[in-house]
C-alpha cells in the first residue's frame, strides 16, 4: 500500500486489533519512507447486498454512504467518530441477519433513526428530516412532540 503522504510503497503495522465483533481489522501503520502513521481497515468480503431503494432502483449497498449520513446529521454534535461507525456496524450486522440478497433502504433509514434516536433527539431529527423528505413544518413538529414530553418526563425526575 503506497503511503498517502509521500507515496512510498514501504510500511509496517505499528498496530492491529479486531473490530465490528470480529469482522474486521483495524491496523495502524508506520511509513519507512516519512514516518507518517496511516490506518488501514480490512473487512471480509461478503456477498454483495443490493439495497432497493423506494422508486424500485437497486444499488449496491455502501457503508460509506450510510456513515457519510450520519456525518452530516452528526454535524457539531458531541458524536464521535467511533459512535458513528458503531451505528453502520449494527445497521451491517442486522442487515446481514435478516437479509440474503436485497435490502429495502427503508430498512436502513429506520435501523439509522432508531439508533440516533437513542444516541442524541437532535441528530435524530436532522437525519429522519432527510430520511423521511419533511414536507413542511408539521411533520417536524410530529417528530419533535414525543421527544419534548419524553425530556419533560425525565426533567421532572
Amino acid at each position: 500500500m503506497k503511503c498517502p503522504s509521500c507515496g512510498i510503497d514501504d510500511d509496517k503495522v505499528v498496530d492491529s486489533r479486531t473490530i465490528s465483533e470480529g469482522r474486521a481489522v483495524r491496523r495502524r501503520r508506520e511509513c519507512n519512507g516519512c514516518r507518517r502513521r496511516l490506518t488501514t481497515y480490512e473487512r471480509m468480503e461478503e456477498v454483495t447486498r443490493l439495497v432497493v431503494k423506494k422508486n424500485q432502483n437497486r444499488q449496491e449497498f455502501s457503508r460509506t454512504k450510510v456513515l457519510d449520513g450520519l456525518i452530516t446529521a452528526c454535524q457539531k454534535r458531541p458524536i464521535s467518530i467511533e459512535q458513528m461507525e458503531t451505528i453502520v456496524d449494527e445497521v451491517e450486522k442486522q442487515i446481514r441477519e435478516r437479509f440474503d440478497r436485497e435490502v429495502p433502504s427503508v430498512f436502513i433509514g429506520e435501523t439509522v433513526s432508531e439508533q440516533l434516536r437513542e444516541l442524541d433527539p437532535v441528530a435524530y431529527v436532522r437525519f429522519a428530516s432527510v430520511y423521511q423528505e419533511f414536507a413542511d413544518v408539521s411533520q417536524f413538529l410530529k417528530e419533535l412532540t414525543p421527544l419534548l414530553e419524553k425530556r419533560e418526563i425525565e426533567d421532572v425526575r
